[in-house]
């Protein structure tokens, strides 16, 4: 298991130390750890999301199961933060998604254009500002560019900087795909470089079809699937590892998926529609469940 990275040995501004602390200490399972509920979904995948659970699509109900579940933050795009946050000032903390796209173009050219600024977590009273980074893409130059802008604003005004860091395009796909361990290791260490206080990645696959596409160094790797999540918590040196769920899964594997993450060497997890598709009461029992194993890694 690598050793976890701690707050206190991070280069970084008092102002990030202090809402990173509340995203890591007070809320949530604490002792440096931070499971966070996203609602992003509603631009990066449209409506659909919200099938499973009718009563998801009322931004209300997530805020309620932040609240009742004990989260560590919740994340939303600032439509969806101006109108609904007001109530649950104090009760939760905010992570503000400040770019973003629809699933309806190609991810062939992936690029999320801000639709939101550093500025405006700040007036929000956000903890964080999350950003999409897709790694390989055609358009990397300007996400590289736009990255580095905001990333000079959150140094201006200590925001700390959550990156999501996403493999995608042609390129990645005839190099073993965005799920293949050389694909999440590459985008575990561009955020590093990019200057993220925190990435969140996907889990890599270890049993991966496209193996033989994968650069050698990778290729030849015969690692576990918990080594392989260790590597790439090493590639992102002191940069905060968290874990998506992605797509919904069994309760089972859910919680087999966290369980690794950690002792792996994660800081945290970033689960949503595996949380908010479930109706309440299976949504609390689940969210109990992964708290109780997050308190004991």
């Amino acid at each position: 298991m690598p050793p976890a990275t701690k707050l206190d040995e991070m280069d970084i501004s008092t102002g990030k130390k202090v809402r990173l602390h509340r995203l890591f200490y007070r809320f949530g399972p604490g002792r440096g750890k931070t499971l966070l509920l996203p609602l992003d979904h509603g631009v990066e995948h449209g409506p659909s999301d919200f099938f499973d659970n009718p009563d998801s699509v009322d931004p209300d109900y997530i805020f309620k199961l932040a609240v009742k579940g004990k989260y560590s933050g919740i994340v939303l795009h600032v439509g969806v933060a101006e109108k609904y946050f007001g109530p649950y000032v104090g009760r939760v903390p905010l992570v503000l998604k400040i770019n973003g796209k629809t699933n309806i173009p190609s991810d062939a050219e992936a690029f999320s254009a801000l639709d939101a600024s550093v500025e405006d977590a700040v007036r929000l009273g956000a903890d964080a500002v999350g950003y999409t980074l897709y790694v390989g893409s055609p358009s990397q130059d300007l996400d590289f560019i736009q990255c580095a802008e905001v990333r000079r604003e959150c140094e201006r005004l200590g925001m700390p900087l959550i990156i999501w860091s996403y493999p995608r395009g042609e390129a990645i796909e005839k190099k073993g795909g965005r799920d293949s361990l050389y694909a999440v290791d590459y985008a575990a260490r561009l955020s590093c470089e990019m200057g993220a206080d925190v990435v969140k990645l996907n889990e890599p696959e270890v049993d991966n079809p496209k193996k033989s596409d994968e650069p050698k160094q990778y290729s030849g790797l015969d690692i576990s699937l918990e080594e392989a999540v260790g590597k790439v918590v090493r590639s992102a040196g002191k940069t905060l590892v968290l874990f998506s769920g992605g797509s919904k899964i069994s309760d089972e594997d859910l919680l087999a998926k966290a369980e690794l993450c950690m002792n792996a060497g994660a800081a945290g997890l970033i689960f949503g529609r595996n949380m908010w598709q479930r109706l309440w009461d299976d949504a609390l029992e689940i969210t109990s469940k992964v708290q109780d194993l997050m308190k004991k890694a």
